[in-house]
């Protein structure tokens, strides 16, 4: 039996529980495939229960290569999940929602220019004024009877389910900052690679267009005649919980990502960062910004005029919207459109703003501010769900039926009753087999040219059975079938004019220091893991021998990753374990590996996407180690977790030679001349004989891949002298001290703040001078068991290269003081 096979049947038993009848988006009630998957039959009905578990299984693995996460609020990022089965509508079923959805967006549109313009709608009583003026999305700051922009809502989205009889009803409308459409195109992206003939078969509409129109429109909602625009999406920053959602549209735009703290407001005017010396005044070193893709709820834009404890926004914002300097995009009032209290007026709206009827109907809603509203929630609380206006209805959760009985009572107006649609059905992967479950459809509407054009596709969500927000398992990808193979992707046979003129990269401030700790961080991770991988073939060997010259040589270099990573077991398999896994122990492979990823995600729109793939590598080698007891695996995932992070040296050799390239190679070379003097430090300054130094030598030489090098200078012959003019002297090895000075210097010469003069170039000039200057000789002469020569010159080094790091983050990383609540600052009054 295949899986469509095995679905239809088991769909069609009859069903135990008090589980509501649903619309099944592939099996109709006479147990035949839809009309949208008849096309597909040939390829679908073929599916098997095995394949279907190893696309499973390659879906799982390209969003892990690919890093596509997600956080639920108040949670950390996991994964992403995707199920095989799309969602499959066929061309006549989309045509008649596209209508419903352009006509609602254009109703919303109208509806926000009258709330904040002339407010006919509250004034006739077609909608009561505390349905609106009670919701938080209500900026009063932007309201005003002189408001002429006719079109502030530009990209819509709106969620929807199918009733019973499979008729699509709108479940709630997002327009404060609609978010989903990245994963949208990230689930195309890995649905298309993992089930290609099924893909090739279906004849549907590509997503790729209509990023092409978000651009565009995005570009023409800039104020005047500006031949090239400035576009930069304003996200509230990587812990966000959209943020993968934010970088992915931003890097398809080829827009900046900024947060709040990039840009800054002169003269009514919002400027971006650039990097430099920040001046205090005027326009230097500052970049115009036209228009805002705004992924930052309104209340936290502008800590001057809304909220004042916000560090996400820029404060000035909300002026420089009135004074018509900037477009924000959707306006920073367009939260007001989510409010569930608007449904059940919006039939009436649609007559008075634009004299036609609803097209598409909302779930049943009965605003609680209403007497007749009131009355029908209170008689009802146990088949209708209650929400309040702002927020969830979890925030309900919990409540017995008399609290929220005076709830309702005490403050009538913020809340709604809704009736439970059933929601449709498809089938989804499970490790028992496909089963059932739930599912929504976000739909995104962008005002293209003079009218709004529905994305042909869009985002599903699937849900345990019984539906419920707090249940989501996964999402869906969307196939809206052509109606004919000539039809346009998308119903764009062409994109409106965009800019041809070449715009100019600009990075702002906060990108160079991501840049820089990704290299710090990538450096560091990868030392810790080679120094992992030599102590550990000593303890392979000698780890049951402490008396041994292999033993003590095991000891010397475990009291080097000491120096790095501090010690906190006895046991060796279990101090290896957690030097390798341990992301809470500061200097561990874990730790690196956590710091490099959440560097990178601030500026994932700057890179490409195959460096993910390095933590895709990663984390399945930290699996397979979690999965073993057995201690030969402590090296095999160590090696590969070392492959995955040497591979993100091929993707930045790709990359622009620009500031952030520099500051990640400064980073990264500040960072191996630090690891290789601790290393150096612990394993060269004390002298232990003959047998055993050479044991740690070539322990060293391997930790500092140099071990190729040395075996063909110096044909065996491991001594200091060798070692130390290989790794501190030879200019030629890119593993040297000489080596990183120079690199570093490199790089910091090309940074924008750098004049020749500055303090971090100083200190380094200080560095290359003291190194030349040292004899080697003088450095492996013994002095009682030691090397006291060498010791003090490392000492000395390792503090100036610490001061040279703090001097390079005080130049090139600075990018102002942090933003402060103005609730906290202590105002101080001008004495008389």
């Amino acid at each position: 039996m295949t899986v469509l096979r095995d679905y239809a049947e088991s769909i069609g038993q009859p069903q135990l529980g008090d589980e509501p009848a649903r619309y099944d988006e592939v099996v109709g009630p006479d147990g035949s495939l839809r009309p949208a998957w008849k096309g597909l039959a040939e390829v679908a009905v073929g599916l098997t229960r095995p394949e279907l578990d190893r696309v499973h299984g390659d879906i799982t693995r390209f969003l892990a290569d690919d890093g596509v996460t997600y956080a639920r609020p108040g949670e950390r990022a996991g994964p992403w999940r995707l199920d095989p089965v799309p969602l499959v509508i066929d061309a006549a079923t989309w045509t008649r929602l596209e209508v419903g959805l352009a006509q609602r967006a254009e109703l919303l549109n109208a509806v926000l220019a009258d709330l904040y313009g002339e407010q006919r709608l509250l004034a006739d009583g077609i909608v009561p004024p505390a349905v609106v003026l009670g919701h938080g999305g209500f900026t009063r700051v932007v309201a005003r009877a002189s408001a002429t922009d006719p079109r502030p809502l530009v990209l819509s989205a709106t969620d929807l389910g199918r009733d019973a009889d499979g008729a699509w009803r709108v479940l709630a409308d997002r327009a404060q900052a609609p978010s989903g459409i990245g994963y949208a195109m990230e689930n195309r992206r890995v649905v298309s690679r993992v089930m290609p003939e099924l893909y090739r078969e279906a004849g549907l509409h590509r997503i790729e267009p209509y990023f092409w129109a978000l651009r565009s429109a995005l570009i023409q909602s800039a104020q005047g005649e500006l031949a090239d625009p400035r576009v930069v999406v304003l996200s509230p920053g990587t812990h966000s919980e959209t943020a993968y959602d934010q970088s992915f549209v931003a890097s398809m735009l080829g827009f900046p990502l900024v947060q709040g703290s990039d840009l800054v407001v002169r003269d009514g005017w919002v400027w971006m960062k650039r990097p430099g010396p920040q001046p205090l005044g005027g326009r230097a070193g500052l970049e115009r910004v036209d228009v805002i893709l705004r992924r930052v709820d309104a209340a936290w834009s502008d800590p001057l005029e809304l909220r004042g404890e916000s560090q996400l926004g820029v404060a000035g914002l909300v002026e420089a919207v009135r004074r018509g300097r900037v477009r924000v995009v959707n306006g920073l009032g367009a939260g007001v459109l989510e409010n569930p209290g608007l449904l059940p007026y919006l039939p009436a709206a649609s007559e008075a703003l634009l004299g036609e009827p609803l097209r598409l109907a909302a779930v049943p809603t009965w605003w609680c501010g209403d007497p007749d509203g009131l009355d029908h929630v209170l008689d009802r609380l146990d088949t209708l769900v209650v929400r309040p206006i702002d927020g969830s209805a979890s925030a309900l959760a919990g409540l017995t039926r008399t609290a929220l009985r005076e709830r309702l009572l005490d403050e009538p107006h913020r809340y709604v009753g809704q009736e439970t649609l059933p929601l449709s059905q498809s089938p989804t992967w499970s490790p028992t087999g496909p089963r059932p479950r739930a599912l929504t459809l976000r739909t995104f509407t962008l005002r293209y040219g003079s009218a709004y054009r529905p994305m042909v596709g869009g985002l599903a969500h699937v849900y345990e059975t019984g539906g419920g927000v707090d249940r989501a398992a996964g999402s869906k990808d969307v196939w809206v079938l052509k109606a004919a193979p000539g039809d346009p992707d998308q119903g764009l046979a062409e994109v409106l004019p965009m800019t041809n003129v070449r715009s100019a990269a600009v990075l702002v401030p906060r990108i160079l220091e991501d840049m820089f700790w990704f290299g710090r961080y990538a450096e560091r991770a990868e030392d810790l893991l080679r120094l992992v991988l030599a102590a550990h073939a000593l303890a392979e060997d000698f780890g049951t021998r402490p008396r041994s010259t292999g033993g003590a040589g095991l000891a010397v270099m475990m009291g080097a990753v000491q120096r790095l990573a501090g010690h906190r077991y006895d046991d060796l398999d279990e101090e290896f374990r957690s030097l390798v896994l341990d992301a809470g122990r500061t200097g561990s492979a874990a730790h690196a590996i956590g710091g490099l990823r959440d560097a990178l995600q601030g500026v994932r729109d700057q890179l490409s996407g195959d460096i993910w793939r390095a933590f895709g590598t990663t984390d399945r080698a930290t699996e397979a180690l979690l999965a073993s007891p057995h201690s030969h695996q402590i090296a095999e995932s160590a090696g590969r977790m070392l492959t995955g992070i040497l591979s993100l040296q091929g993707v930045t050799a790709s990359m622009i030679r620009d500031a952030g390239w520099h500051m990640l190679g400064a980073g990264r070379s500040l960072e191996r001349g630090l690891q290789l003097g601790h290393l150096l430090r612990g394993t060269t300054t004390v002298r232990r004989g003959l047998d055993v130094d050479r044991e740690v030598l070539n322990a060293v030489l391997l930790s500092a891949e140099s071990a190729v090098t040395h075996r063909r200078r110096y044909r065996g012959y491991v001594r200091p002298a060798g070692v130390l003019d290989l790794l501190l002297m030879d200019a030629d090895n890119p593993r040297s001290l000489a080596f990183c000075l120079a690199d570093l210097r490199v790089h910091l010469a090309a940074l924008p703040a750098s004049t020749g003069s500055t303090r971090p170039e100083r200190l380094l000039d200080d560095l290359v001078a003291d190194l030349e200057a040292q004899e080697l000789a003088a450095l492996v002469a013994i002095g009682g068991v030691g090397r006291p020569n060498l010791e003090t010159f490392l000492d000395s080094f390792l503090g100036q290269l610490d001061r040279l790091g703090e001097a390079i983050a005080e130049l090139h990383l600075a990018g102002g003081p942090a933003p402060r609540p103005i609730t906290a600052m202590t105002l101080v009054e001008e004495p008389a």
